[in-house]
């Protein structure tokens, strides 16, 4: 007995001795449900990697946005590892403030990174974050009504095309409005949806000198059809419309198409919270013939601050995060449809993950459309499809989102929200310093 305990104790100290030589990291993230689902996954890290400790803040998005940003300008340290967005990375990788990302391990296989989604997380070449999910934005439309139309949803469909099946799918008696878009204010929100359709309308936030645009004739041609269309074939209310909202008309049957997130997809096509679940079909975002569609590009992604001290290891932990082999994991776990979407081809050529989410290719196709790099028709100065990565972007797209949602909800003409909006762009690049 005394034998035993003598051992049990020599091996309670070497434990002892062992967690204090550990490397603890620290990891901030957003409280969604596949970051929750990776910390209860997190023991298949540590098994393989026991000299590393894991520390999580699990933050709301809003929150998470602002400690992240204190951090990182100040150096502060508190983070090893930083789940942030593709609009923060190019700005940031400019600032040094993100280390990149060049010993993710030989079998990380940096290359199967879908292209467009790894344009935006790069700099010079460089990948300075490891995507953990990836988005697009797609046409999600009921089959029904638009064979009771008497139309068939091309695979790339026009703007007129939309607009022309929107007014045929309206049914006012029976609550159904031909498109649902976003309305509510806000750069993430409205903008994000108005600046992507302005894309493939020919316009442009700046020019190449950063002088704003909407002056111009192409936003005007695109302000002026978004309010027009939602007018007689939106949802009543829509200038307080944002995903949400709309996630919930579209699935309660209220909705004939919907354009935005294709990680709507799996929830507009789930019987047990869509009436609608086997009506849905999908599409490409769409165009005007000009060579750019109207959809965005966006994921979120797991970084290393350059203020750690612990770059090895928090290095460790993103490529383990964003590896084929999580997705693997994920999948013995959780099944395949709840794996992590938009970040691999590999995930996209695997048979089992087309037969478990039938909206795959559609989302493949969409997420490869986007190019961050050249996101225009024109040139421009900036990266970004949805948004432009300045930090002043934050405070003005949300006054331009500010401003559209009042023309959409009548408090203001088209006219008067341009100039209104070119006015605050040009106050804002003044102050910035980029136009004098």
């Amino acid at each position: 007995m005394k034998l035993r305990t003598l051992i049990l104790g020599l091996c309670s100290t070497s434990a002892l001795a062992f967690a204090a030589h550990a490397e603890s990291i620290t990891i901030a993230t957003v409280n969604n449900g596949d970051m929750v689902r990776m910390q209860k996954l997190t023991d298949d890290f540590t098994k393989a990697n026991p000299d590393i400790q894991l520390n999580w803040v699990t933050l709301e998005e809003n929150v998470l946005r602002e400690r992240v940003t204190t951090d990182i300008a100040t150096k502060g340290g508190q983070y090893d590892v930083m789940t942030i967005g593709t609009y923060e990375v190019p700005i940031w990788a400019k600032q040094s403030w993100l280390l990149p990302l060049d010993k993710l391990g030989d079998d990380y296989d940096a290359k199967d990174i879908i292209p467009a989604i790894a344009g935006g997380l790069s700099v010079d070449g460089k990948l300075y974050a490891a995507p953990f999910y990836g988005e697009s934005s797609f046409v999600m439309y009921r089959k029904d009504l638009m064979e009771k139309a008497g139309l068939k949803m091309p695979d790339a469909p026009t703007w007129d095309f939309i607009k022309q099946a929107a007014d045929k799918m309206t049914d006012r008696a029976n609550g159904v409005n031909g498109v649902c878009l976003r309305g509510k204010a806000g750069w993430g929100e409205n903008m994000a949806f108005l600046t992507a359709m302005s894309n493939s309308f020919g316009a442009r936030w700046f020019d190449e000198n950063w002088k704003p645009q909407f002056d111009q004739p192409e936003w005007k041609k695109t302000l002026q059809f978004y309010v027009d269309l939602m007018k007689a074939d939106g949802p009543e209310g829509a200038s307080s419309n944002g995903f949400n909202e709309n996630l919930a008309l579209f699935q309660q049957g209220k909705c004939g198409m919907w354009i935005d997130a294709t990680v709507a997809a799996s929830f507009v096509s789930d019987p047990k919270n869509s009436t609608v679940a086997d009506k849905v079909g999908y599409a490409l975002a769409p165009d005007n013939g000009l060579g750019k569609r109207g959809n965005w590009l966006w994921a979120w992604s797991l970084a290393i601050p350059a203020g750690t001290k612990k770059a090895d290891a928090a290095e460790k932990f993103v490529s383990w995060a964003t590896s084929k082999h999580y997705a693997e994991l994920v999948a013995s776990k959780e099944g395949w449809a709840n794996v992590p979407p938009g970040t691999r081809s590999s995930l996209y050529a695997n048979p089992e993950y087309q037969k478990a989410a039938p909206f795959a290719k559609m989302t493949l196709d969409s997420i490869n459309a986007a190019d961050p790099t050249h996101p225009t028709v024109k040139p421009v100065p900036y990266v970004g499809v949805q948004f432009v990565a300045i930090p002043e972007f934050q405070g003005l797209g949300t006054t331009v989102g500010q401003l559209f949602s009042a023309a959409l909800a009548g408090q203001s003409s088209v006219d008067d929200a341009l100039k209104q909006a070119q006015d605050a762009a040009t106050a804002a690049m003044t102050e910035g310093g980029y136009i004098k």
